[in-house]
Order: structure tokens, then sequence, then C-alpha cells
């Protein structure tokens, strides 16, 4: 699947809106009990870049972006202002946020996840599109030195230890990240004279999974 490791302006993404969607098959029985099956294992994020234009130079920067993904042709990076680090939004990211996994001696590379939820079902979020420069690993609760102690992957976000972890050490991480993303169209609709009266095109924007 082709994807340039690039990311659509931020400062339109921050006016975006959009968030997560998962689906579940419902079906109400004869006695009014439901029955639910769970059809994804994973959420999937849909946008819509068109809320977030507030100017026509921004209109013409999206335009330009779109042209050189053709479309629906070439996946990019997002950036989710409501959902965009390993902690709470307004915090910065901390060594110890996320726990991405657990020394056995041997073991040297470990995934990015962050999870959602706490003791009823959390969900694990696999992060493959991590921000570089923000990344901050810790194992048994002391920081490692990126470069040195790590090495870290920022198009698959696979974190590699220098030195593997002792049994039952647990792997920490704190980082900002990107959503995966595509155009969920080949065709912009564009007026002019209704974005002067403060309407705006619908730019519809889909996660994909890499």
């Amino acid at each position: 699947m082709s994807f340039h490791e690039v990311r659509f302006p931020v400062a339109v993404s921050r006016g975006a809106t959009g968030g997560p969607e998962r689906r579940t098959q419902v079906v109400t029985t004869a006695g009014g009990y439901e029955e639910r099956n769970q059809q994804w294992c994973d959420s999937r994020r849909r946008y819509d870049a068109g809320t977030g234009i507030k100017t026509l130079d921004q209109l013409h920067q999206v335009i330009a972006f779109f042209e050189e993904r053709r479309g629906r042709a070439h996946g990019f990076r997002w950036k989710d202002w409501a959902d965009y680090r390993s902690c709470p939004p307004l915090a910065p990211p901390a060594p110890d946020d996320q726990l991405i996994g657990t020394g056995d001696g041997l073991s040297t590379g470990f995934q990015l996840v962050k999870a959602y939820g706490l003791m009823v079902d959390p969900w694990r979020r696999t992060i493959v599109k991590p921000v570089p420069g923000t990344v901050r690993i810790a194992v048994g609760g002391v920081e490692l030195a990126e470069g040195t102690d790590f090495t870290l992957d920022e198009t698959t976000g696979v974190v590699v230890l220098a030195t593997a972890p002792a049994i039952a050490e647990p792997v920490t991480a704190g980082f900002e990240f990107d959503v995966p993303v595509r155009f969920d169209t080949d065709r912009l609709s564009i007026d002019l004279a209704a974005f002067d009266h403060g309407e705006i095109p619908s730019i519809p924007v889909i996660e994909i999974r890499l």
C-alpha cells in the first residue's frame, strides 16, 4: 500500500470534525432482548477536513495536498488534535505513560501501543506513526537515551533496545503520534461563492490499517 510520510496541514486538521468508529451488529430477538456481535476488533477513525478550512489560502493548500496524494491513491499522516499523545492532550508525554512490553531476557523489539480504559475491558491501540523526536522510553523506571539505548522506526512504531530487558522488567513509553489516513474521495467539489458565505466543502478522510 502506497503511503507518503508527510503530515496533512495541522492548522486545518485542528478544526476538522470526526473521531473513532466501530462496527457492531445488533439483533433484537422476539422477546425484546439484544444480541450484539462486535465485527471489528479495532476502531477506525473518520474525519472531515472541510470543517477545518477557514481561509482561501488554507483551501489552496489542501487542494495542492489532495493533488499530490492523487486523491485516494496515497496515504498520509494526520494529527488528531483530540487524541495525539500517550497521555491526556494537555499533558506532556512521560516515559512511563504506556506499558509496551515486559522483559524476557531475550527480546529487544517492542511495538508502541496506547491503552484505552482501565479495569473493565481496556483496548490497546497499535501506534504505527509516532512523531519523530517525541518518543521517550524507560526500562524498569529508568529513562533511556534515543540513539544510544534505543532506536525507533518512525514508519512502524517499533522500538529496538540496545540491551534486552531482564525477565519481568517493564518497558514503558511516552510519545506523540499521527494517524495513518487517506482521502475518502477522488473528487473535490468547491464553490467559492458558498465559501464566502461561510459554507465549506466536505473533504472526507479515513484511517487506514497498515
